[in-house]
């Protein structure tokens, strides 16, 4: 283990650009839907102040990675991050641990990676005013990748409270171009994308259907958790990352009664576009497929290096 080259946040990032991860996340998709990557449900273990310990392994010829996260929401009172872990990836073959990548850091990229495959997938046309409801680290993940693959879009900021969604933007000036809270209760007709990112408990939002709005939910990964309303959700196109997770993890979805059979997975969606006239929503839960993904690109810069 001493010898295994281990990677920082600062480290994992450069390895796991965004354009990357997004080219990378194809051909994932299609890989997990055939059984050529093994990616088992997670463990989910519960920790003290509702914490949880999520374990999450996949493999695959090529590679095998195991993520291993722990999300604590309350340590955000004592000045600490809410997910701590590591990412390690492994030669399929000997079993040998090949390196060691930062969990927090794969998580919120290639989660925001997934929001971009969406976008580009299901999208009318390149986001020009995007809504991200939210302020935390997956907040904060969505808007570097918004930066660097829709850098002219226009981006505003709902948060529990004007002074949150002022504060994130403050701290994260100059990570795209137009960066503002919104400013109005109502969410101008103009914002042609909509993406959730809290963890909670009743919707966060719930709108009509629109045509040219593509809303995404990606904050609610259990059952109890929703952010997108029944309203929302009526009427629309829905898609979804991973299928199988999500009938168990996308609370959003659960809690409407929401009919499976009428549910996309984005390897559909990639080999055959919906119509752009249809209100579409995109509910993402992750897996470990995706980590996978993201160990792949870090696997192929370290190699390039």
């Amino acid at each position: 283990m001493s010898s295994t080259p281990s990677f920082d946040a600062a480290g994992t990032a450069r390895l796991i650009p965004f354009r990357a991860l997004v080219d990378a996340l194809k051909p994932a998709t299609a890989d997990y839907a055939a059984g050529r990557v093994a990616s088992p449900e997670r463990l989910v273990v519960p920790l003290n102040d509702n914490g949880i310990m999520l374990s999450m392994p996949a493999a695959a010829a090529d590679l095998a990675i195991h993520k291993l996260v722990n999300v604590c929401p309350r340590t955000g009172e004592r000045a600490l991050p809410t997910i701590h872990g590591q990412v390690m990836a492994f030669d399929p073959d000997t079993g040998k641990t090949l390196f060691i990548l930062d969990g927090p850091t794969v998580t919120g990229r290639r989660t925001a990676a997934m929001t971009m495959l969406g976008i580009e997938t299901l999208a009318r046309s390149v986001p020009r005013e995007i809504l991200l409801i939210g302020t935390g680290t997956q907040a904060a993940s969505h808007l570097q990748a918004i930066g660097e693959l829709y850098p002219d879009a226009r981006v505003q900021v709902r948060g529990t409270s004007a002074a949150r969604a002022q504060a994130f933007c403050d701290a994260q000036r100059g990570t795209v171009r137009n960066l503002q809270p919104l400013a109005a209760p109502a969410i101008p007709d103009s914002i042609d994308t909509v993406i959730t990112l809290t963890t909670s408990r009743q919707a966060v939002y719930d709108e009509a259907p629109r045509a040219g709005r593509l809303v995404i939910g990606v904050g609610a990964f259990t059952p109890q958790m929703c952010e997108l309303g029944a309203r929302t959700l009526a009427g629309r196109a829905l898609f979804v990352d991973d299928l199988a997770g999500a009938k168990h993890e996308a609370g959003d979805f659960i809690q409407a009664g929401i009919d499976w059979s009428t549910v996309t997975g984005i390897k559909d969606a990639l080999l055959n576009p919906p119509s752009s006239d249809t209100p579409i929503v995109f509910k993402t839960v992750g897996c470990a497929a995706w980590d996978l993904a993201a160990g792949r690109v870090a696997r192929e810069a370290l190699n390039a290096a």
